[in-house]
């Protein structure tokens, strides 16, 4: 996937420079062309106000040009990994793309890991369970400590992110919506 084309070719179809794509997401122009030219991978957060400035859903970024159905059933081995810059988690797709109204991700994160370094907040709802481990779903408004078999809802819109507190791997199951990959 060529996400840094993607986005050029979005902008450029709004006649839109540099510079106001910047001004507009909130990104600097510097950080803006690298991501254009493959240079640097970009945050999730800057990823959303990219799509958020251009008027596209985030996975539209991660979308395959693939005309024909995809298949509904995703075998274990064949998930599609979404590995973040800023993040030791590792998110599985448990559908067959991105182009969902719902999102459900199978996240893994190691001992003393977390989703993200700093609290990020986005439009929608989040529902997760956890399988195996201790997960802490930190928040702006508070942490909340679940063990194998708890579950959470909140809004996204709350500033969060996933710490494992356990001693093994963590694994967890989300249902995201709208989708924000």
């Amino acid at each position: 996937m060529d996400i840094g084309k993607k986005i050029k070719k979005l902008r450029k179809e709004q006649n839109m420079s540099i510079a106001d794509l910047a001004e507009k997401s909130g990104i600097s122009c510097g950080l803006i062309s690298q991501i254009e030219r493959n240079m640097g991978n970009p945050s999730i957060s800057s990823l959303w106000s990219i799509a958020q400035s251009l008027g596209v859903p985030i996975s539209y970024f991660f979308q395959e040009n693939n005309a024909v159905q995809a298949n509904p059933v995703v075998k274990k081995s064949n998930r599609k990994k979404i590995l973040i810059s800023n993040s030791n988690a590792i998110y599985e797709l448990l559908s067959s793309d991105l182009n969902r109204k719902i999102e459900f991700l199978y996240i893994t994160i190691k001992p003393e890991d977390c989703s993200t370094e700093n609290l990020t907040a986005h439009e929608g709802e989040e529902c997760g369970i956890v399988i195996e481990g201790k997960l802490m779903v930190e928040t702006a408004e508070g942490n909340h400590i679940l063990e194998e078999g708890d579950s959470i809802y909140f809004e996204s819109t709350i500033p969060h992110r996933y710490v494992n507190i356990g001693d093994n791997v963590c694994i967890s199951i989300w249902a995201i919506t709208p989708a924000s990959f």
